[in-house]
């Protein structure tokens, strides 16, 4: 009926004429106001007509309709000669896409990503020379600005681990409390030949004391080029940005410590020697160490003794000599997990790192224990790195699946005495 409407602007004229009173005693309405109504009226038929109604779908088509997915691309559709757009209309930018504002976007999103990883970790002033008469290298840790805040409270508690790369002797200034452009002023001597000085490089690894968690790495400072600025001769004051790093998970020390089993009377003796290069932990910039010795086997602690606590050092040594009594048969069974603690006074003693030896063990660890098997009743010492103790935990998980999976292991004990 719509359409027979539409096609018929006659009978609609009349139509619209009959429509144009109001009532019979109403006033006519002006003749203007009637050719602008005709107008509309036309212009509304001629839209009437190029109208189409979407045909009725059966039941099953609209439920196919709720499983197709909502991106669909739009430009692959057919929708017939009825909605195609005149060429002399612009089409207008409500509901269309536009390519170059995402383009646009997404480069911007780029760039603000790239600016948002370089975080600001703030800058650090530093002196060297060479001291020719003692063949040393002279830094002088100035001062450090504009940190980042990791407390809390707004402030850090920073302090500066200096090395001379590639060796591993550490220098650690104090530590700072509550500020962001800490005051140093503390000189350490390395000494270093100077024709070695072309393939040394200075790194400095800036830090946040925390003193009930892990101590939290501002950045790193590393320095290439030891003769960037001079020759060395003269005190030559340098300013580096502080660029940012993770915390470090090789910087924790290292313990040197020897192995000996006796076979015949069944006894493992582990001689633990001396540490160097601890990780501190006191606001002092010490620490309290002792070593924890546990013998493991099937991942159970059968046994654990410990030294004594050496104060106030993150060098210290020991030469104790702790004592299992393990047969032949179990020692494939068994390993040694060796901690090294901070005792605290107040509350309870941390880790500062941790290593394992044994037949299941990995890397030095392992060898070293070989060794000791090769050459009964002969001590065999090594120097071993000190790893997190979250990291061995996970590394010692993967080593050992392949072993629990063959069964427990029998409990060390005594030979029998003949």
């Amino acid at each position: 009926m719509a359409t027979e409407k539409a096609k018929d602007p006659v009978g609609s004229m009349g139509f619209l004429e009959a429509a144009v009173k109001i009532s019979h005693t109403s006033p006519d309405i002006p003749a203007d106001v009637q050719l602008s109504m005709r107008e509309h009226f036309l212009r509304r038929t001629q839209r009437m007509q190029r109208q189409t109604t979407e045909p009725a779908s059966s039941t099953r088509h609209n439920s196919f309709k709720r499983h197709l997915p909502r991106q669909m691309q739009v430009g692959s559709l057919d929708l017939g000669n009825d909605y195609m757009v005149d060429r002399d209309e612009k089409p207008t930018s409500l509901g269309r896409i536009q390519p170059e504002l995402y383009q646009q976007k997404a480069s911007e999103s780029e760039e603000s990503s790239k600016n948002g990883g370089e975080k600001n970790c703030g800058r650090i002033n530093f002196s060297l020379k060479y001291d020719y008469e003692n063949e040393a290298l002279l830094v002088n840790i100035l001062r450090a600005v504009d940190l980042p805040a990791k407390d809390l409270c707004g402030t850090s508690d920073p302090y500066v681990k200096v090395y001379l790369l590639p060796d591993r002797k550490k220098f650690q200034t104090r530590v700072h409390r509550k500020t962001l452009n800490p005051m140093f002023s503390e000189s350490f001597q390395f000494p270093v030949p100077y024709d070695e000085l072309p393939v040394r490089k200075l790194h400095m690894s800036v830090f946040d004391f925390d003193r009930f968690s892990r101590h939290d790495m501002i950045g790193e400072v590393v320095l290439e080029n030891l003769f960037e600025m001079s020759d060395l001769s003269r005190e030559t004051n340098i300013w580096r940005d502080i660029q940012y790093a993770t915390s470090e998970s090789v910087d924790l020390g290292e313990i040197m410590f020897s192995l000996c089993y006796l076979p015949t009377a069944g006894r493992l003796t582990l001689t633990v020697i001396k540490c160097r290069n601890l990780k501190a932990m006191d606001i002092t910039g010490y620490s309290d160490p002792y070593v924890k010795v546990s013998l493991i086997c099937d991942g159970r602690r059968l046994k654990k003794k410990k030294t004594s606590i050496k104060k106030n050092t993150l060098n210290p040594t020991y030469n104790e000599a702790i004592i299992f009594d393990i047969p032949p048969d179990s020692m494939d069974h068994v390993s040694l997990h060796i901690s090294v603690m901070d005792y605290d006074l107040v509350g309870h003693n941390e880790i500062i790192g941790v290593m394992r030896v044994g037949s299941h063990a990995e890397g030095l660890g392992r060898d070293h224990w070989n060794e000791m098997l090769a050459y009964p009743r002969k001590p065999i010492a090594h120097w071993h790195p000190l790893l997190e103790s979250k990291k061995s935990e996970k590394e010692w998980k993967a080593r050992t699946a392949s072993f629990d999976s063959q069964g427990s292991c029998p409990s060390p004990r005594p030979p029998a005495s003949p």
